[in-house]
């Protein structure tokens, strides 16, 4: 599994990159990446088919994208993982 930094993800995202927020949706709500997606943690495993090859993963800090990256992984995706999270973010966050 691929992992990124926040530059990166930036990088990615001037190419039209998928990025997905596992986050609570009150998490989200409170502020995302812009563009992101939110497909819960939890919610996860009912909605992998959602989730195309190559997108990124992200949570508030990595931790919960890690373990997404990894469930997607077993599923047969190849996700790249964002790290450092929304935390790293230094752009306004879209609510």
């Amino acid at each position: 599994m691929k992992s990124v930094n926040m530059q990166e993800l930036i990088e990615a995202m001037k190419d039209d990159a998928i990025v997905i927020d596992v986050r609570e949706s009150f998490e989200y709500e409170a502020g995302h990446v812009p563009t992101a997606k939110n497909i819960p943690l939890s919610e996860l495993d009912s909605r992998v088919s959602e989730i195309k090859d190559g997108s990124y993963i992200i949570c508030q800090s990595g931790a919960r994208s890690m373990t997404a990256c990894q469930y997607l992984t077993a599923q047969g995706k190849e996700v790249i993982n964002v790290l450092g999270g929304t935390s790293a973010w230094d752009g306004c966050l879209a609510v």
